[in-house]
């Protein structure tokens, strides 16, 4: 008698888990849906045209020595320079797959609240738009106290340092694409 009423017992415990799990794996996916809908609160709700202005703002494009300015941080490359094939000292090297390009860049935090800056957030495009992502180890090698690898920048504060990238030995870059965070629309640099 008992291991009839054990088996209906059994079964309703097994439902019971099935039902505990499905629960939990609800509360996720709609955690994740709502928080993907607040991680870029500054684009337009998908219905609105953009305007005359956001896509001027968008065909401007800043130089070498121009502040681009991207949510909150204001970006100012100083330069470029492309040819190394190692960075580091010994016994801390990093050997270059094709070569290291080196952009010198300038970032401001022109916000009200301190945010984080990271070089893997940052890109490197040629004539042919193909986009190279930073080589963070080699970015922490040459960058002074890891300035421009990752830094928490408060309002009115600034970096300057160096991002390294490991392009191709015949790629040239010609703009840089820059962001304050890992949604936000980026700014455009040309490098040429």
């Amino acid at each position: 008698m008992e291991d009839a009423q054990s088996k209906p017992r059994a079964k309703w415990y097994k439902r019971k888990w099935v039902w505990i799990l499905a629960g939990v794996l609800l509360l996720i996916v709609a955690a994740s849906a709502s928080s993907t809908k607040q991680t870029n609160p500054q684009s337009p709700p998908p219905t609105e045209k953009p305007t005359t202005a956001d896509t001027q703002k968008k065909a401007e494009v800043a130089k070498i020595g121009q502040p681009a300015r991207d949510g909150k941080f204001e970006f100012t490359v100083k330069g470029v320079e492309c040819g190394k094939s190692t960075v580091g000292t010994s016994p801390a090297t990093r050997q270059a797959q094709g070569q290291f390009c080196f952009l010198t860049v300038h970032v401001k935090n022109i916000g009200t609240e301190q945010q984080s800056l990271f070089s893997a957030n940052q890109k490197l495009l040629d004539d042919q738009k193909t986009q190279y992502s930073p080589d963070d180890t080699a970015t922490a090698y040459v960058s002074s106290a890891g300035a421009t690898w990752f830094s928490q920048i408060n309002p009115g504060n600034s970096v300057e340092g160096v991002m390294v990238f490991d392009v191709p030995k015949n790629a040239t870059p010609a703009s840089a694409e820059l962001h304050d965070s890992t949604y936000s629309g980026g700014v455009a640099v040309n490098l040429k």
